[in-house]
């Protein structure tokens, strides 16, 4: 008779991981449906919730603001990709990234390229915190700014030490915020949440 514990973990099976490679070979194919808004996290495709009216109105607001405030300093991107090792191309709502003449039209940015990542939560609050924000700390990424539309929070998500992020914060009334890498530069966050 066999005892569940006597088998060993390499007699299970693993879950396959998609490379960032496998996964553009799937795009090309026509494999990951035609506009459909995906993910790869980790070796793993995420459908990406559709956006509603909030979401894309926020998204908005904070892309021109933050455009306003970095000037040439940096550079922001909304939808974009981002290349996180072999297994992870997460595109979140919002990037800045260091200045670079090329502006990454020819190759993706990596960690070591982004300043801050924002996402913005409408009914998606589990999957952006407890997924996406850890994953980004794993990934080096210094700063994460997630805006709840659901409860009209904004979350930091700094001082990122060993892969996890120490300083967490919230408020309902964000007002001038810094941005960090760059010198100086601020923005005012407090018409960038949905009234209630």
């Amino acid at each position: 008779m066999t005892d569940e514990s006597s088998i060993h973990s390499e007699d299970r099976p693993h879950r396959h991981r998609i490379s960032v490679e496998d996964y553009h070979r799937m795009a090309e194919e026509g494999l990951l449906g035609a506009g459909g808004r995906v993910e790869l996290i980790e070796g793993a495709i995420f459908d990406m919730a559709p956006a509603g009216d909030p979401h894309r109105r926020t998204v908005r607001r904070l892309d021109e603001r933050l455009r306003q405030a970095v000037g040439a300093q940096g550079i922001v991107r909304r939808h974009a990709s981002l290349r996180l090792g072999a297994d992870s191309e997460p595109q979140p709502d919002v990037a800045v990234l260091r200045a670079r003449a090329d502006g990454y039209h020819h190759v993706p940015p990596t960690a070591a390229d982004t300043l801050l990542i924002i996402e913005v939560s409408d009914g998606t609050w589990h999957y952006d915190h407890q997924i996406k924000v850890p994953f980004y700390a794993r990934h080096g990424i210094p700063e994460v700014w997630l805006f709840d539309l659901t409860s009209a929070t904004v979350h930091f998500f700094r001082g990122l030490t060993g892969g996890h992020y120490t300083d967490e914060a919230a408020t309902e009334n964000p007002g001038l915020t810094f941005l960090p890498g760059l010198t100086d530069v601020a923005v005012d966050l407090a018409a960038v949440l949905p009234s209630r």
